[in-house]
């Protein structure tokens, strides 16, 4: 069979069966009690910061980011691992302070935050980053209340953006951060306020494949930094670079080239030292730690033929994986990688199958005529790169099924 569709992500087949945290599929999903599930293979997070951590230079610190996927072990896992996390909502934040990371460490994001939230992260003592002019009032008014100065840094919009990113979030009007142009007036009017200015946050896009466009917008942000942090109201303690460091999901997609990155940043490191003496040079980073890392696991329950084509009816859907329907930002629908995980390869070449969900919806699509043909009822069906945005990225309440379980091995 060709294997051509499915990436080189680090897991291993032994005796025809998909391997995770080294143990056969089959045993993992008895461990499991039921299908579906999510698996996130601790060793191959644990490789993938280590891998960073060899490419990128000493100074940059490495944060995570929370919404990729917030499972509690797994973040309890990587908070011996990484330097910081970064959350977008006060939920996360609760998920963080309960592990073993510094509040310091931690920083909150996002746009819309009511004078409540404010209010915890003020009281839970972490960088907020500000993503208006009306947060900054409020969470002024916050540490006033009580009796603390809130660690804060601007979530700047910049006016350029991170070239063919799948999600842009930077450049033209944008929900997110302070228009560039706007926060000199901000960083004036934060001198008069009893807040703790660290720094700057500049994200500028996600799930990036091209090293080049990635260089060219750090280079941007860094440039941006130097102008804004002339107006600021002190010394900048926290640059937030953002990430958008891309994991290939389609056939044809190149790996990102993570060595010619890291050259690119310590070349700009000396220059960057020198303009910011007191700064933290933080990438945030999410997918590209624990994306390849897991697997979504569901059993087919019908192999059915419907005017020539198989379909394989599983226990999983989109209420599980949005993602792998397509329903998620796709415009074009594309398969994710995907193999009948316990038996991988068949005796001889596999026909096309059509691998869909028990929901009542056309959309309940996990993998469309892809060569899974040779599956049978009882066999596992293994969505690959599923380690980020995949369970809390989903409707898992749509239609009422039952939920689907994590398993961190």
């Amino acid at each position: 069979m060709n294997l051509s569709h499915l990436p080189d992500t680090g897991f291993a087949v032994a005796d025809n069966c998909l391997q995770i945290g080294g143990m056969p599929l089959t045993r993992l999903a008895e461990r499991a009690g039921a299908t579906p599930f999510y698996a996130y293979d601790r060793q191959l997070v644990s490789e993938r910061v280590a891998k960073l951590r060899a490419a990128l230079p000493a100074e940059i610190h490495l944060h995570y980011a929370i919404k990729a996927n917030p499972m509690p072990a797994l973040v309890q896992h990587l908070a011996g691992l990484v330097d910081g996390f970064d959350v977008a909502s006060v939920g996360e934040m609760k998920t963080v302070l309960d592990s073993a990371m510094p509040a310091e460490k931690v920083s909150l994001a996002g746009p819309g935050k009511t004078a409540a939230q404010l209010r915890q992260a003020a009281a839970a003592g972490i960088v907020v980053n500000l993503e208006s002019e009306r947060e900054m009032e409020l969470i002024a008014q916050a540490g006033a209340e009580l009796g603390v100065r809130p660690k804060v840094t601007v979530r700047v919009n910049p006016d350029f953006e991170l070239k063919s990113s799948g999600m842009k979030m930077s450049g033209g009007p944008k929900q997110f951060g302070v228009d560039a142009e706007r926060v000199p007036a901000m960083l004036a009017r934060m001198k008069e306020l009893p807040v703790e200015f660290y720094g700057f946050h500049i994200f500028c896009g996600s799930q990036n494949l091209r090293a080049e466009a990635i260089i060219e917008a750090q280079r941007n942000t860094f440039a941006l930094a130097r102008r804004l942090a002339e107006d600021a109201p002190g010394p900048v303690r926290l640059l937030n670079l953002g990430g958008g460091f891309g994991i290939p999901y389609f056939p044809g997609e190149q790996v990102l080239d993570l060595a010619a990155v890291g050259a690119h940043l310590h070349g700009l490191m000396p220059q960057a030292r020198q303009d910011f003496p007191e700064a933290e040079f933080v990438i945030e980073l999410g997918r590209y730690i624990v994306g390849e890392a897991g697997v979504y696991v569901s059993r087919v329950i019908e192999r059915k033929e419907s005017r020539g084509q198989i379909f394989l009816i599983t226990d999983g859907g989109l209420h599980h994986h949005l993602a792998a329907s397509g329903n998620f930002g796709q415009v074009i629908r594309k398969n994710y990688p995907a193999l009948v995980g316990n038996r991988v390869s068949p005796e001889g070449d596999a026909t096309l199958a059509t691998v869909v969900g028990p929901l009542c919806t056309p959309l309940d699509t996990l993998a469309d005529k892809m060569p899974l043909g040779h599956a049978q009822e009882g066999d596992l069906i293994v969505v690959m790169q599923s380690g980020a945005y995949g369970l809390t990225a989903s409707p898992a309440a749509f239609l009422s099924h039952p939920a689907a379980r994590e398993l961190l091995v």
